[in-house]
């Protein structure tokens, strides 16, 4: 398979996506990265040029603040399809000049509205528009979505009690008293933590407060806390309403730290913008780290016909890894592999319109060639 692949965003995930495609045995990529900054483009640029083993072609293109211009239409009248790493605020803006230059999509986001502004704006697009498909929202619902059809055939049963999927993206130490490190997206934190999350609860889809159903779970011998946050449910509150009694998105921690995030709101004085001062207060008192490791659980749990309480769980534990010449962190590779995995699955032709996880065939997305090089066969 041949294609134009526009990658906007020249960060983190959009480096470690370039990467893994210039990599990729199954789509020869023409690559074109979008960027606002020239430093970060000639970075990313000399990144993955270095690091592909094969051969591939790898250009650039200075983005505008907003909108589009004529180099930019020029390009993307070429390309295949747009793969969205921008900040989530963005979505809508790069959705529209997919629509408009007949490119399929995918995004990362977790943001809600935004993914309801495309939603909207695709469902009658000819390409396909496949929403929140990264590691959560993304990967994680998938996987939950499979459990379930195991679940359901393994025991005859429609409905379930629980539907439990947790993530965590965190590092391998984690001093007092944040107990935390940043390992990706400094805005994307601070926004989970302060919007509202999705749920089902008692078979019906609500909103409740981000960190407001502090738990602890052990996952493979390891204590840790995890706590609601938003966008990672992506659209299976909706998919399950009526079926699944409880079912909800949460964060993976280490004990200690959303005590310390609770607290750290608290003390935030009335502000127009408290998700701004909250990512500043905690890039003031987090550090960064490359050595990370993404935790993921999914469960369904239920009664079979004659009563007897069973529970479908898998989890994974992702370490960094080599891809071409470079070391990815974990939180890059579990991330950007089901991006290039629906990018895959889009380029095929499958899809068009409003492209939803509960949407794509479990089965054969986890055991696709991007996403089981990183994750394993499932």
């Amino acid at each position: 398979m041949e294609a134009s692949i526009f990658i906007a965003g020249s960060g983190g995930i959009g480096q470690a996506a370039g990467l893994i495609l210039a990599e990729s045995e199954v789509i020869k990529a023409k690559i074109y990265y979008g960027d606002i900054s020239q430093e970060a483009l000639d970075r990313t640029l000399n990144f993955v040029k270095s690091g592909a083993t094969r051969a591939s072609e790898v250009n650039g293109i200075l983005m505008p603040l907003e909108g589009s211009n004529s180099d930019m239409d020029n390009i993307l009248a070429s390309c295949d399809i747009i793969l969205d790493c921008l900040p989530g605020s963005q979505a809508p803006r790069m959705a529209g000049l997919a629509k408009k230059h007949h490119c399929h999509y995918a995004n990362l986001t977790e943001y809600v509205q935004e993914t309801k502004e495309i939603m909207e704006l695709s469902k009658d697009a000819d390409t396909g528009f496949v929403l929140q498909t990264g590691l959560a929202p993304g990967f994680i619902n998938i996987l939950a979505h499979q459990l379930y059809l195991e679940f359901s055939n393994e025991y005859q049963v429609e409905m379930a009690d629980k539907m439990q999927m947790k993530v965590g993206a965190i590092s391998r130490h984690a001093p007092a008293p944040h107990f935390y490190a940043f390992t990706w997206s400094p805005i994307g934190v601070a926004t989970e933590y302060m919007k509202d999350a999705e749920v089902v609860q008692n078979f019906q889809k609500v909103s409740v407060p981000a960190l407001s159903g502090l738990e602890r779970i052990i996952i493979d011998g390891q204590v840790y806390e995890d706590n609601y946050t938003s966008g990672g449910a992506a659209d299976l509150p909706d998919y399950f309403a009526g079926k699944i009694k409880d079912l909800n998105y949460k964060t993976l921690r280490f004990p200690g730290h959303y005590q310390w995030v609770k607290e750290t709101i608290a003390n935030i004085n009335d502000s127009d913008n408290k998700i701004k001062v909250l990512e500043q207060t905690m890039l003031n008192n987090i550090a960064r780290v490359e050595d990370d490791i993404v935790i993921v659980y999914a469960s369904v749990e239920g009664k079979d016909k004659n009563g007897v309480l069973h529970r479908k769980e898998r989890s994974y534990k992702i370490a960094p890894s080599k891809v071409g010449h470079h070391q990815l962190r974990a939180i890059q590779t579990t991330t950007a592999a089901p991006l290039c995995e629906v990018a895959y699955i889009l380029l095929s032709g499958k899809y068009s319109g409003t492209v939803l996880q509960s949407q794509i065939e479990p089965k054969a997305f986890l055991n696709g060639p991007f996403v089981s090089a990183i994750y394993g066969k499932y």
